[in-house]
Parts: structure tokens; C-alpha cells; sequence
């Protein structure tokens, strides 16, 4: 009888459920906040929000939900594969967007592809545009079009620039950094123009997704597409959401507007994408799957906390599947997920998920 005695229900990063003591808890509380404040260079939770967020960890209830007033935006990544692809459902994409208006209340929505990477939509561009002037004709709530920029396609076999990859291993640094230039203006133009066609069918706005995948050249690549799409619709919305907490320096010395990209946490950023004429801002960290779910949460939650805390724009940090202190699991369970999303806006004051 657990739950009895000084023994609350959690769960490990891999999304295995332990009991723990409040006093354990708040150890991995600390720690979590300690990771953040000593990488990330973030600072730390106040007081009272470290006993809020114990306060949260250790409520009794299966689910939690946000206090009357703190209720924030929804937003997805994959939207329209989430039922069609991942649950198996027979309907098409138009389809998932009006249950997810009419039956699960969501406030935006994404339409996507399968391949949800740009490079792979050139070819079907049109057909995808089709189905962006149908949903905006059914549909109410804002809908995206979103994918990855997900530069490494274009690397041979499958695109015309070398593997940075297989060069470094080499010692061959400044070809792989020349691989990398080229790719990031080839991977720019197929993201504008991709962007461009869906803007003229309508589309409320256009999401870049898992920014930074292939390290900051992907990343330069995402925000230089969101400059010149700022710049040619200034009615359109552009959201994007980051690959890592931890800008990788795949490249090294790659700039945007005088900032280097390599090593930017969550705070700097925020402050990167608003100068690329980016709307909102997706940060994600990642589920160390070895660590608890107090000790992940803590962690999401400081480098968060120090994102709104500078942000010029909305701030909507990913918390799913192995990112924002949830655990790595195929279904994220709703003990985890319930308590990460009432922390990130309560506490972290995101302005959405």
C-alpha cells in the first residue's frame, strides 16, 4: 500500500512507473535544476516554484489540469499524421483536421505529409496545396502546413552535395563545412518555395520543425526561409520548433544577423528566431530516458522558464514523446503528460504547448 505511506507514483524516463518518497522528489527536483542552470546557463526556479513544482508532482490525482485562467494554446507537430499514421485510422488528412476542430476542440491544427520533410514535397506541392484550400474552406480554427527542414537529404546518394558526416571522420573540416553551405541555400529555396505555394492557397501559417536536426546549417537554413516568407506574406504565421536544446555545431562558425548559432540554448534562441520574423517559438528538450520524470521535468522547465522570461514572442515548448519531461515512450502516459503541460504553463508561463 504505496500510496499509503510517503510514497508518491512516478515514472522513470523510459516511461517506467517507480513509487518515491517527496524527499526523493525534491532531489531530483534540484538536480534537474542544477543540469539546466550549469549547461544551459539558465537561472534557477525560485522557491516557491520549486515547492509548486513538488506540489505538482506529488498531487494525488491520476490526471491535473491548469487553474481557471492559465489555459493556453494548442499546437501540433505532424498534425495530420497523429490518427491516419499513428493510430491506424482510415481517413484522410482533411478529415483529422475537422475531428480535431469538432470532436477534440483543438484551437490550431497542422496539415502535413507523410514524408514531413520539405525536400520531399516538391513534387506533390500542388496536390498538398489542394488540400489546404479544402480545409480552409471547412474548417474554422488556424491550420499550418508544417514539416522538417531535414538538410541531411540532401547528401549523396539521394541529393547532389557530399556527407558532411562522412568527411569529418576524414579530416577533411573545410569541405564538410563548404557540403554544409551548399546545402543550407538548396534546402532555403525549396522551403520558400514550398512555403510560397501553400501562403497563395491559403494557409494560415507555415511551421518549420525539428529547426537544427543536422546541426546549425539546418538551422540557418529554417531561418533564413522565415526571413524572405516574413517578408513576401507579412499576414502569414510562422511557428518554429527546435530539434535540441543544445544547438549542434555541425558547421561551427555559421551566423545569423551577427549571432553564432552553434551552442544556443533555449534563451538565445527564442531571440535568434524573433530576428528571422518568426511569430512563435517551439523549444525542446530533450528526455534523458535514464533519469526520472521529476529530474526531466525540472530540467525542461528551468531552460523554459528562462526562455519566456526574454522572449519577445509567444513561447509553445514541445512536451510529447521524449521532449518537456515526458518519457520516451510511443504513447506518452497522462500522469506525465497531464502534469508536464499544467508546469510548463503555470510555472514555466509558456504561452501554449
Amino acid at each position: 500500500m504505496n500510496h499509503l505511506k510517503d510514497n508518491y507514483f512516478t515514472r522513470m524516463g523510459d516511461g517506467e512507473g517507480i513509487w518515491m518518497s517527496k524527499t526523493q522528489i525534491t532531489e531530483e527536483v534540484l538536480a534537474g535544476i542544477e543540469d539546466a542552470v550549469n549547461k544551459g546557463k539558465a537561472q534557477p526556479m525560485s522557491g516557491g516554484d520549486v515547492d509548486y513544482l513538488i506540489e505538482i508532482l506529488t498531487m494525488p490525482e491520476k490526471n491535473v489540469s491548469v487553474e481557471r485562467g492559465c489555459e493556453g494554446i494548442t499546437t501540433f507537430d505532424a498534425g495530420t499524421l497523429k490518427m491516419a499514421v499513428r493510430s491506424g485510422l482510415p481517413i484522410d488528412s482533411t478529415t483529422a483536421l475537422l475531428i480535431h476542430e469538432r470532436a477534440l476542440c483543438s484551437d490550431t491544427m497542422e496539415l502535413c505529409n507523410t514524408d514531413y520533410s520539405y525536400k520531399q514535397l516538391k513534387n506533390i506541392v500542388y496536390e498538398e496545396a489542394m488540400a489546404m484550400e479544402r480545409a480552409q474552406m471547412n474548417c474554422i480554427m488556424p491550420i499550418f502546413y508544417g514539416a522538417m527542414p531535414n538538410m541531411g537529404l540532401y547528401t549523396k546518394p539521394d541529393g547532389p552535395v557530399d556527407n558532411w558526416s562522412e568527411l569529418l571522420p576524414q579530416g577533411k573540416v573545410l569541405e564538410a563545412m563548404d557540403a554544409q553551405e551548399k546545402a543550407a541555400e538548396l534546402c532555403t529555396n525549396d522551403m520558400v518555395y514550398i512555403g510560397s505555394v501553400l501562403a497563395e492557397s491559403g494557409a494560415c501559417g507555415i511551421q518549420f520543425d525539428t529547426a537544427g536536426a543536422s546541426g546549425d546549417a539546418d538551422l540557418l537554413a529554417a531561418l533564413q526561409a522565415s526571413k524572405i516568407l516574413s517578408e513576401k506574406y507579412p499576414d502569414l504565421s510562422i511557428t518554429m520548433g527546435m530539434a535540441n536544446e543544445f544547438t549542434l555545431g555541425m558547421h561551427g562558425k555559421l551566423k545569423f544577423e551577427g549571432e553564432r548559432l552553434a551552442g544556443q540554448y533555449p534563451a538565445k534562441q527564442v531571440k535568434t528566431v524573433a530576428a528571422a520574423g518568426v511569430h512563435s517559438y517551439g523549444p525542446v528538450v530533450n528526455t534523458n530516458s535514464s533519469k526520472s520524470f521529476a529530474w526531466n521535468l525540472a530540467r525542461s522547465l528551468t531552460h523554459v522558464q528562462e526562455a519566456t522570461r526574454v522572449a519577445s514572442i509567444p513561447v509553445l515548448p514541445n512536451v510529447g514523446m521524449g521532449v518537456g519531461g515526458i518519457p520516451l515512450t510511443t504513447t506518452s502516459p497522462t500522469d506525465c503528460s497531464t502534469r508536464a503541460s499544467k508546469a510548463m504553463l503555470e510555472i514555466g508561463k509558456a504561452d501554449g504547448l
